[in-house]
């Protein structure tokens, strides 16, 4: 990440009225027509948990192309999910993130520009949506430093989300998806990263990543958790809860 400082970025102005009236009417779409149809919620714990106002980064396990809309279906709060760039070409769907105004990044580099967005999202007090292993898994697997660079840039609290059920979703109600088990969300309490960590670089920073994807799998069952199964080897050096 240290080349996200070394270079100049590109100015990006974030604009919330501007695009509150679209996202106003994708969160119908979402709340009463895409989740209703096509997805099955079965529970939902720590609510609670997510702080009502402020910058913070959620982070999340991604297993299913809808984990991303069903985390923007539970909260309550705007929220600007970090996306790959390709889901702007999706056919018929890829006008969605383009009208909420979702992040793109470029996966294979450092993207400076989807850094500097995301850090302008969060000065102006709002949420990202971060998925830190990069792609989507059957369990976890090595979390990219993302999450950890831009919670100790920003000073932003994370909030961990372990999401399990989605396989087979989206898919129409009344199909056999809908027979099995529905997605559970749990939200867990929000971290920090200590202050002293404002610069990490590094080692520092794949250290505090996989700190962070530890307390992830400790949300998670023992058959999700992946590369982070074995729990005995959690530290939380950088990390700090509020008192």
């Amino acid at each position: 990440m240290d080349e996200a400082e070394q270079k100049p970025h590109q100015s990006y102005s974030y604009d919330h009225a501007r695009l509150e009236g679209r996202r106003r009417f994708l969160r119908f779409l979402i709340r009463y027509i895409g989740v209703p149809l096509l997805a099955k919620i079965d529970q939902v714990e720590g609510l609670e948990n997510v702080p009502a106002s402020g910058p913070v980064i959620v982070m999340m396990n991604h297993i299913a192309f809808v984990d991303s809309l069903l985390t923007l279906h539970l909260l309550k709060r705007n929220i600007v999910p970090l996306a790959k760039i390709e889901v702007y070409e999706y056919p018929v769907v890829g006008i969605f993130p383009r009208l909420w105004g979702v992040i793109p990044v470029r996966r294979e580099e450092v993207d400076r520009q989807a850094i500097q967005q995301a850090l302008t999202v969060l000065k102006a007090g709002e949420m990202i949506l971060v998925a830190p292993e990069g792609t989507r898994g059957k369990s976890l697997q090595r979390g990219k430093e993302g999450v950890a660079y831009l919670a100790s840039r920003s000073g932003a609290p994370v909030l961990p989300v372990a999401i399990e059920g989605t396989p087979g979703f989206p898919a129409l109600r009344f199909t056999k998806a809908w027979r099995g088990r529905g997605a559970h969300f749990r939200f867990g309490k929000p971290f920090r990263f200590r202050a002293e960590a404002r610069r990490a670089r590094g080692e520092e920073l794949r250290q505090m990543t996989d700190e962070a994807m530890y307390i992830l799998a400790a949300m998670l069952p023992p058959h999700l958790r992946g590369v982070y199964s074995d729990l005995s080897q959690a530290t939380q050096d950088t990390i700090e809860r509020p008192g």
